[in-house]
């Protein structure tokens, strides 16, 4: 049926450049790390960890936690995230819980409501999370210090 040479063929192949999907109308429980980018529009109850961007579409909706490196989000997420680098709520957006990132973009329409620490903390993660695995306690503790480093 399939020669190697076809796409089936190739499935078994890493890329780190990847897109994932979950489409409309899909719900997923659990946890979810990747080396690419993902994108939800369906839902997603549990956390996602990428080295990539995560893109929640207008019918996504995701409750946990997001790690990633970039983050556009214009769906429904109810989570704590930490983005390395730009998290932009576009005007669909409505986020509840906190916040954690190098930059913050907001476009008019879009809802937040929660804490958010920007800055210092962000490199303090990434340079932890390369090193060795982040709990909760660690990731409240770096952004107390920076917090209170700012203040």
């Amino acid at each position: 049926m399939f020669k190697n040479s076809d796409k089936m063929g190739r499935n078994n192949e890493s890329d780190g450049n990847s897109v994932n999907l979950i489409g409309a109308g899909t719900k997923i429980k659990g946890n979810i790390q990747s080396e690419g980018d993902i994108r939800i529009d369906g839902t997603l109850i549990g956390t996602i960890t990428s080295k990539g961007k995560v893109v929640v579409g207008s019918t996504g909706t995701v409750e946990g936690e997001i790690t990633c490196e970039n983050a556009d989000i214009s769906g429904t997420i109810k989570v704590k995230i930490s983005v390395s680098n730009i998290l932009l709520l576009k005007p669909t957006a409505k986020l509840t819980g906190d916040i954690v990132t190098s930059k913050l973009a907001i476009e008019s329409g879009a809802t937040f409501s929660g804490s958010c620490s920007m800055g210092a903390v962000v490199k303090d993660i990434a340079e932890a999370s390369s090193s060795k695995d982040l709990d909760d306690n660690d990731v409240a503790e770096m952004a107390q210090k920076a917090a209170e480093k700012s203040a």
